[in-house]
C-alpha cells in the first residue's frame, strides 16, 4: 500500500458509511419519482447495500483475496492482520450508517 496504514483505515471507514448513507438516501428518491414511499425502502436499501460498502471501502474483493494469499502462503502476517482491521473498519463504517439512517427514520436503535 502506498498510503500510510491509519490514512487507509479512516478512509475505509469513511467511504463506507458514504456508500451505505449517500445510497440510501439517493436509492429513496427512485423510489419517490415511481411514486412508493421513500422512507420504508431507505432502510431496505441500506441493509442491501451492506456487502457492497464494504467492498467499495476496501478497494475490490480481488486485492483483498490478494493481500490473504499473501498472509497466508508467503508468511506475511502482517499483511494479513492488516487487510482484517480495513475490513474491520469498514463493518464499523456500515454500522454507524446503518445507525444514522435508522435514527433519520426513528427507528429504534440497537
Amino acid at each position: 500500500m502506498e498510503e500510510r496504514f491509519f490514512a487507509v483505515f479512516i478512509h475505509c471507514f469513511f467511504i463506507a458509511l458514504g456508500v451505505i448513507i449517500g445510497g440510501s438516501f439517493i436509492g429513496s428518491m427512485g423510489d419517490f419519482a415511481t411514486g412508493d414511499a421513500p422512507l420504508t425502502s431507505m432502510g431496505r436499501i441500506a441493509d442491501r447495500l451492506r456487502i457492497w460498502a464494504i467492498v467499495a471501502a476496501i478497494g475490490g474483493t480481488f486485492d483483498a483475496i490478494a493481500n490473504f494469499e499473501k498472509g497466508l502462503f508467503e508468511g506475511s502476517t502482517i499483511d494479513l492482520l492488516k487487510q482484517a482491521l480495513l475490513i474491520l473498519s469498514a463493518m464499523g463504517g456500515v454500522k454507524v450508517g446503518i445507525l444514522i439512517i435508522d435514527w433519520f427514520l426513528q427507528k429504534e436503535l440497537s
